[in-house]
């Protein structure tokens, strides 16, 4: 008879440090995998603490919390086997997987390769395991591995299946950027065909501070072709049957393993088998599984905006706000701005504003109207010109004789930020500031001003991709949402008469990719020359990044969306002498 396993993975959305609603959701998942008929589910890395946890994992009390959770976990979970993420501890903490089964912790798998890159600090909190995770599941040998565990060519995978694993089961929560999925469908689809196995690979999904998980969990067979893919942005439960003796078939006609068994005595890690077989079927008579589709990859505007509707939209809801205010100036950045608002939470939950001031022109004023008319959201009109007279004439004898400058823009813009943030404090709304990366990269923006507010929603996207995604939200529906005027006119802060951002900066498609290559890829001043583009324009830009610093520090988080973003990423002293 053929050796069926019943795999679920479930995709959740875990909130950080709400251990016992997190509980709550995996019960829930485990019972409803269960009526589906699973022999397992496995759920994301750090499931009961949500990740990543940071410091809440170094209060004693917080980890003992976790543990009892976990062993609540234990006796709910229902008629299935589940494999769920938490911190472990003896003397020392851990991230790890446990095995739970007929209301117990049967086994623990440790995880043995620790990130410390990027926006991962996990060697500041967590000792390496040092032993691999066999498990006997339904008559199944699986093997455990936790996110970075799978990256490497050589790890604990490649320990278990030589000591007999037939899959191997890798929980994740591994944030987005984009085109990242595309390299993980690749690693994963090489390991299930070097370890002649199928690999089962669930992600977290949703946002937490500045990161966001796309979920997109997948399992691969031991050919590294997709066997399910569950959605991306949303969570979900995927529900696979695996054929485990066509492993094994594979395996007697791939004579790789049998060379490689002279590697594994110089694998320093031991093996631990723990056998947890079911003492004879508990589980239902099964449902029969209905063929899905597997998730289809998207678009990179798309995935960008799920992205950031996502990390925003969770932003918002687990910090206990209900509904956000957006500064309408006409402009593209605070049209996309609010169109992800809207989709992230509804029309009703979000609130514009408009604060002319006697440098807004018509055009600018009309195109914040017909976008809020076209989102269905409230607008209200709120002008800054009597109070910046007021502030002008309050100022005028320290500025007597003193020509204007930056100094009386940046008062309308820091005028602006006083105005809704009063709106924040009066009806508990959470602002959402506009700005972009590129902005955000040179420091054009006022520090109190348009960076005052709750959440970033574009803070790591560039001024040409912001264009790029207003185009993508036109495209979706029977008529534009943005209006085509404000995808036409040039960028301007309308802080004074004629201003247009060329006028301190070069043209956005020039300056992103100098930017790119500068933030991203940390190349050099005379690299980017080498790349085409003008000495002198390079370097003004490349001492604009590092002279805004301090800027950065001050604003609040947005969503990472790219490989290297401001903040987690891209960690830079703001007292600096390099020169680039």
């Amino acid at each position: 008879m053929t050796r069926l396993l019943r795999i679920a993975l479930a995709q959740m959305n875990p909130t950080v440090g709400d251990l016992e609603g997190n509980a709550d959701r995996i019960i829930e998942w485990s019972k409803r995998a269960a009526d589906l008929g699973a022999d397992v589910v496995a759920f994301p890395e750090l499931t009961i603490t949500g990740y990543p946890p940071e410091d809440l994992v170094l209060k004693p009390n917080f980890v003992a919390a976790t543990r009892k959770q976990l062993e609540r976990v234990a006796r709910e979970v229902g008629d299935t086997t589940a494999i769920v993420g938490f911190v472990d501890s003896d003397g020392d903490i851990y991230n790890a997987a446990a095995v739970l089964q007929r209301g117990e912790v049967v086994g623990v798998y440790r995880k043995w390769f620790l990130p410390n890159y990027a926006v991962f600090d996990e060697q500041r909190y967590f000792k390496s395991g040092d032993q691999a995770g066999l498990f006997t599941i339904a008559g199944v040998r699986i093997g455990i591995t936790i996110c970075e565990d799978i990256w490497y060519p050589v790890g604990p995978a490649t320990v278990e299946t030589a000591a007999g694993a037939e899959m191997i089961v890798n929980i994740n929560a591994s944030p987005f950027a984009v085109n990242r999925q595309a390299g993980r469908c690749r690693m994963i689809a090489t390991r299930a065909q070097d370890e002649i196995a199928f690999v089962a690979y669930v992600n977290q999904v949703g946002g937490q501070d500045e990161l966001v998980f796309e979920g997109a969990s997948m399992i691969f067979d031991w050919r590294g072709e997709v066997v399910v893919e569950a959605k991306a942005f949303q969570e979900d439960m995927v529900v696979a049957d695996l054929d485990i003796d066509a492993v094994f078939s594979a395996r007697l006609h791939d004579t790789r393993r049998r060379q490689m068994s002279n590697l594994e005595p110089n694998v320093a890690h031991p093996v631990t088998p723990i056998s947890t077989p079911l003492a004879g079927p508990i589980k239902k008579a099964r449902p029969a599984l209905r063929a899905r589709d597997s998730g289809s990859a998207l678009s990179m505007e798309e995935a960008v905006f799920e992205a950031i509707k996502l990390g925003t939209r969770d932003y918002v809801r687990k910090n206990g706000f209900e509904t956000a205010v957006v500064g309408l100036s006409g402009g593209i950045d605070s049209s996309v701005t609010a169109a992800i608002a809207v989709e992230a939470l509804g029309n009703d939950h979000v609130q514009g504003v408009s604060m002319p001031s006697r440098f807004s022109t018509d055009h600018s004023r009309s195109d914040a109207e017909e976008l809020a008319t076209n989102l269905g959201i409230p607008m209200r009109t709120i002008p800054i010109e009597a109070p910046m007279a007021s502030v002008l004439e309050v100022l005028g004898p320290s500025f007597e004789g003193l020509e204007e400058d930056i100094t009386e823009e940046n008062l309308q813009a820091r005028l602006r930020g006083n105005v809704l943030m009063a709106l924040s404090n009066k009806f508990g709304w959470l602002v959402l500031t506009t700005g972009n990366k590129s902005e955000v990269a040179v420091g054009f923006s006022t520090l109190y001003g348009d960076t005052a507010g709750g959440f970033a929603v574009l803070k790591d996207v560039y001024k040409t991709t912001v264009y790029l995604l207003a185009h993508w939200i036109n495209s979706r529906g029977s008529r534009p949402v943005i209006p085509e005027s404000v995808l036409c006119k040039p960028p301007s802060a309308e802080l004074r008469a004629d201003q247009r951002d060329v006028d301190r900066l070069p043209p956005y498609e020039v300056l992103d990719p100098i930017l790119e290559a500068y933030v991203e890829q940390d190349r050099s001043i005379e690299d980017i020359v080498t790349m085409g583009y003008d000495a002198s324009t390079v370097r003004r830009i490349v001492r604009l990044v590092d002279v805004s610093e301090f800027k950065r520090r001050q604003q609040p988080p947005g969503p990472r969306i790219s490989g290297r973003a401001f903040g987690k990423d891209r960690r830079l002293p703001i007292t600096n002498g390099f020169p680039g």
